[in-house]
C-alpha cells in the first residue's frame, strides 16, 4: 500500500522508539503511516456521530452541515503526530489513495478554506483541540468501507498547526444497522477525478438509479472535461447521462466488460 507499513513508529533522525499514548492502538482498516506517534485515542462500544457530507458553519450558535450522515456503532478515534519528513496532505493523500485501492466509497472529500473552520472541526466535529490549525492547511474526507464492513464508515482528517507539526486523525464508526444506500457529493466526484483520473462506481450504482443524477451533476460541474465509460452497461450509462444534459461529444465509450461503470478521465 502507498506510503503505509504495520511498523513500530520511529520518531526523528536519532531513531528514538516513540512513546504511543497507552492502551491505544491503530484501526484495523487503517494501518499507520511510518514514524507517526499516537497522541490521541478514544474507544466506546455505542457512540451516536453525525459525520458532514459538506462544509461546516456556526450559525445563531449552532453547527450546521450542509449535508451530513447519522450513524450509530462501535466507535474508535485515533490522532497521530506526522514525521516532519512529511506533510499532512501527502499522509492524507496515502491513507485515502490505500482506502480506495481497499475497495472504500469516498463519500466526500474538501480541502482548505472550502472545508470550514479549522477551529469548528477541532472542537465541536472531533472533540480534539489539537486538530485545531490553518484552515487552508486541513483536508476531511468520509469513506465506507468495502464489504465485509460495508456498515461502517471511516472519517479522516488532517491538519497542520502554527508550530508546524502535522497530525492525522481518524475515526472508524461500525454501525449497529444497516448504513442504506450512501451517495457521494457531485463536487466529491469531480475532485476524484480530477485528482485520480478515475471514478470506479461500486457494484450496485445501475444506469436506472440515483447515481445517474449525482455523476450528471459531477460532470457538468466542468463542462470542459471528456471522459471514456467502461463497463458491461456503459452504453445504458451514456445514455441516461445525456438525458441528464451531459453533452454527448464528452462522453466516449472505453474497453471493458466489468459490471461496475468505470468512468476515465481525458487528457
Amino acid at each position: 500500500m502507498k506510503g503505509f507499513a504495520l511498523v513500530a513508529a520511529l520518531l526523528g533522525s536519532g531513531g528514538v522508539l516513540a512513546a504511543d499514548l497507552p492502551g491505544s492502538r491503530d484501526l484495523d482498516s487503517l494501518p499507520r503511516f511510518p514514524a507517526s506517534t499516537i497522541v490521541a485515542y478514544k474507544e466506546r462500544p455505542s457512540l451516536e456521530r453525525i459525520y458532514p457530507q459538506g462544509s461546516i458553519r456556526r450559525i445563531s450558535g449552532r453547527l450546521r452541515y450542509e449535508r451530513e450522515i447519522l450513524a450509530q456503532g462501535r466507535h474508535a478515534a485515533v490522532t497521530y503526530e506526522l514525521p516532519r519528513t512529511h506533510s499532512a496532505d501527502q499522509v492524507f493523500t496515502s491513507a485515502r489513495e490505500s482506502l480506495l485501492e481497499q475497495g472504500a466509497e469516498l463519500l466526500y472529500w474538501c480541502k482548505g478554506r472550502e472545508c470550514g473552520a479549522s477551529s469548528l472541526w477541532a472542537n465541536s466535529v472531533f472533540g480534539n483541540a489539537t486538530l485545531y490549525g490553518s484552515d487552508d492547511q486541513q483536508a476531511y474526507a468520509l469513506l465506507r468501507l468495502a464489504e465485509p464492513n460495508h456498515d461502517s464508515l471511516l472519517a479522516l482528517y488532517s491538519i497542520t498547526r502554527g508550530n508546524r507539526r502535522a497530525y492525522l486523525h481518524a475515526e472508524q464508526l461500525d454501525a449497529e444497522a444497516p448504513l442504506g444506500e450512501l451517495l457521494p457529493t457531485p463536487a466529491t466526484l469531480l475532485r476524484q477525478l480530477r485528482s485520480d483520473g478515475l471514478l470506479q462506481l461500486p457494484d450496485a450504482a445501475r444506469a436506472d438509479s440515483a447515481w445517474v443524477e449525482v455523476l450528471a451533476r459531477s460532470l457538468n460541474l466542468d463542462s470542459t472535461l471528456r471522459v471514456s465509460l467502461s463497463g458491461s452497461q456503459a452504453q445504458a450509462w451514456r445514455e441516461a447521462l445525456i438525458a441528464q444534459r451531459v453533452r454527448e461529444a464528452r462522453l466516449e465509450l472505453g474497453e471493458g466488460a466489468g459490471e461496475a461503470l468505470a468512468v476515465r478521465l481525458l487528457r
